[in-house]
């Protein structure tokens, strides 16, 4: 059984940069990153298979992040740039088993998912 421990959120001001770490415990296959505020739904923002590929981003943050695993596969970054208010959220760390459905599109192929680190950009 996966476990994931996200870690590196925090407060920052708008246009600056976090990083986030998601360490995985066990063998991975599809990691991903979403995100959710109070009162609205989940929302993808990055996935990657860490048997190799391009990592598939939404819309709204492609630019300005970016999805990385070290060479173990094991841990999963992402670098947040130009971080704008909207960017504010608990971020959590998510794996699915499911390589046709290693997509940010939806939370429903991923069976585990991590406590969440929070990330807070103030304008």
């Amino acid at each position: 059984q996966v476990q994931l421990a996200e870690s590196g959120g925090g407060s920052v001001e708008a246009g600056g940069s976090l990083r986030l770490s998601c360490v995985a415990s066990g063998k991975t296959f599809c990691l991903a990153w979403f995100r959710q505020t109070p009162g609205k739904e989940r929302e993808g923002v990055g996935s990657i298979w860490t048997g190799g590929g391009s990592p598939s981003y939404a819309e709204s943050v492609k630019d300005r992040f970016t999805l990385s695993l070290d060479n173990a596969g094991n841990t999963l970054y992402l670098q947040m740039n130009s971080l704008k208010a909207e960017d504010t959220a608990l971020y959590t760390c998510a794996h699915s088993p499911y390589w046709r459905y290693c997509s940010p599109d939806s939370p429903s192929p991923y069976n585990v998912w991590g406590q969440g680190t929070q990330v807070t950009v103030s304008s």
